[in-house]
């Protein structure tokens, strides 16, 4: 494999999302997890990375060997940089706040100790859309929500939390915003009716990724209806039918998985998209 020597974490993130579908099945199974965990990759020894991963070191080398690195340490450097350019995060000092001296004689943690770990995670989360990537791709699905009439919104599952708010405060602002679901598991009538001039697919889905989002999603692609979608990876089959796509990995805490990122996304989006509504309207 000929690459070009990522320099950047985003680089090589690039350049492992666009060779995803040509990797080994091992090399493909560590790129999912050195996307997803970042941090985990930047702080952790090789063996515990391979161990996480459920691979040999070895597949790490030749991972990092794949992409013009001459060892895994020389890739690592660019999710340690990664940190370096974010800063401390906000989870990273809250820890510092409190101690095992929250928890009790059997080690459980105590309702501080739990409230702390949840904000600090929701912060983290919430941190990562301070970004101008993130900025720019509002922008964009913006000026797409803008050119429809119709604005359908799809979420199941730990998703419903963000379609259904996304779909209530567009209506606030007098949006016709439909919102999609499985009652009836009538979810595929939608699509029958989709028209690419008038209408525009949001959806939200997480790993492990529902089949009912995805159906939607297909046949809003095949319809050349425009798709801004929210999801947890670049690896998430929602990527390469979207127009636009917002990438949010939220923070776990004891196997929950926060969705404040998720929710002050849509909440950025749907102002931003009110203000410019407001602006033409007054040009109008």
């Amino acid at each position: 494999m000929n690459t070009r020597t990522a320099q950047t974490f985003d680089d090589l993130e690039a350049q492992i999302t666009e060779q995803q579908s040509t990797l080994s099945k091992r090399l493909k199974q560590i790129s999912e997890y050195v996307l997803d965990h970042p941090n985990k990759v930047a702080l952790q020894t090789v063996s515990t990375i391979a161990e996480e991963a459920g691979v040999n070191p070895s597949a790490l080398i030749r991972f990092a060997s794949a992409f013009g690195f001459s060892g895994f340490t020389e890739m690592q450097q660019l999710f340690k940089q990664r940190i370096t350019d974010h800063s401390i995060s906000y989870r990273d000092r809250l820890r510092q706040s409190y101690s095992v001296a929250d928890t009790d004689e059997n080690g459980i943690p105590g309702t501080q100790t739990i409230i702390r770990e949840f904000v600090s995670a929701s912060i983290e989360s919430a941190e990562q859309l301070i970004d101008p990537k993130v900025e720019e791709c509002i922008e964009a699905a913006v000026d797409l929500m803008l050119s429809r009439k119709n604005l359908y919104i799809m979420g199941l599952r730990r998703s419903y939390a963000i379609s259904s708010y996304a779909t209530y405060a567009l209506r606030q602002i007098k949006t016709r915003a439909i919102h999609i679901d499985c009652a009836g598991a009538m979810h595929m009538e939608h699509t029958s009716v989709f028209n690419p001039k008038d209408d525009l697919l949001i959806c939200v889905s997480f790993s492990p990724y529902a089949t009912e989002t995805r159906e939607v999603m297909l046949a809003a692609y095949n319809a050349d209806v425009p798709i801004i979608s929210i999801s947890d990876s670049m690896l998430s089959p929602l990527k390469p039918v979207s127009n636009v796509f917002f990438e949010i990995v939220e923070q776990e805490v004891r196997g929950i998985r926060s969705l404040s990122a998720s929710i002050t996304l849509i909440q950025s989006l749907v102002v931003a998209y009110a203000n410019k509504l407001e602006a033409s309207d007054k040009h109008d």
